[in-house]
């Protein structure tokens, strides 16, 4: 039904259309039975067993409000996030665009959530039991050198509920947010969420994986720089990647001059690039779960054969509708 009901969504402005497709994902949650995933591609990463391949991205439910009807879709699991300490409204609207010629998206939303308390009570409320993974962030007024005090807070809290919690340091629309990418502040951070990760899977007795969401926007020796903290910290995963903030793909093309992070085909090819020189240079030792630019089954199989386990879908759900998980699943069962 997808097809036909894309047209008066377009009609709207992109996040009255997000709006009303959360609450209508929201809704059909509630009143519709629990949902069971697609399992026919069953795997096991970061020490996880995964239904299939194919996750939602975060950004689509940020409170986690949609689970529940998001889990129709047959996803093999599901992000919810980016959640941060306090609730905060984001940067001003408008603040998503559709660049419907290129598939892409443009947003500068900037972590516009309603605090982790919030989706704690949602994620308690939901009949969801698969795989959830929780991604975190900080608050747009703490300052870039306190920035790993939200990132623990919101560690501590989400940790009992989470399959494995996601670190985003890579959003283009928080201000510095992406500096904590650079070799001594990186370090830093993944120093003190190890720290508290070994300490919270004693007192709540389980693991939960971390994985580090990284940008697109890299240069192959920072590559490999994140790549060795990666594996000198001891982190679970990597996901990539995040918008990104180059336009050079869709010059001239009506809302390419709005600032934020771009998402959508137009970021395929640079995202597809990193998971590959991830791949080569953590050498299997960490999963890589790929993001980017997935519009069809045949570039959700191109993630996995560019080296990463896992992948994520989200813009191209916005141009195909659920259609695109099925296809995804379809696709990347035929990966060995």
């Amino acid at each position: 039904m997808y097809p036909l009901i894309r047209p008066l969504l377009f009609s709207f402005d992109a996040e009255s259309s997000h709006e009303f497709t959360m609450a209508a994902l929201h809704l059909a949650g509630r009143i519709l039975p629990a949902a069971r995933p697609d399992d026919s591609d069953p795997v096991t990463v970061m020490g996880i067993a995964f239904p299939n391949r194919v996750g939602l991205a975060a950004g689509l439910d940020k409170n986690g409000e949609a689970i529940d009807g998001l889990a129709r879709m047959g996803f093999g699991f599901i992000e919810i996030g980016t959640i941060t300490p306090r609730p905060q409204p984001g940067n001003p609207r408008p603040r998503m665009f559709r660049l419907p010629e290129v598939k892409g998206i443009i947003n500068r939303m900037g972590f516009n959530n309603h605090g982790v308390d919030a989706l704690i009570a949602n994620v308690r409320a939901a009949k969801y039991r698969g795989v959830l993974g929780i991604n975190i962030g900080k608050n747009f007024d703490t300052p870039i050198e306190r920035a790993a005090d939200d990132y623990l807070l919101c560690l501590d809290k989400v940790y009992p509920l989470a399959s494995y919690v996601a670190v985003n340091i890579s959003s283009p629309n928080t201000k510095d947010l992406r500096q904590l990418q650079g070799h001594s502040e990186l370090d830093a951070l993944l120093g003190a969420l190890k720290g508290r990760q070994l300490q919270l899977a004693e007192q709540h007795g389980r693991y939960v994986p971390l994985a580090l969401k990284i940008a697109p926007d890299l240069e192959p020796e920072q590559v490999a720089a994140i790549a060795d903290a990666l594996r000198r910290h001891r982190i679970d995963g990597v996901i990539a990647t995040n918008t990104t903030i180059s336009r050079d793909k869709v010059k001239g093309v009506r809302y390419a001059e709005q600032q934020g992070g771009l998402s959508g085909a137009p970021v395929f090819e640079a995202s597809t690039s990193v998971v590959a020189q991830l791949a080569t240079a953590l050498a299997g030792e960490i999963p890589i779960i790929g993001v980017g630019g997935i519009l069809d089954g045949r570039q959700a199989l191109a993630k996995l054969e560019a080296g990463a386990s896992l992948v994520q879908l989200y813009s191209g759900l916005v141009y195909r509708g659920p259609e695109l998980v099925s296809e995804a699943i379809r696709s990347t069962r035929t990966f060995k």
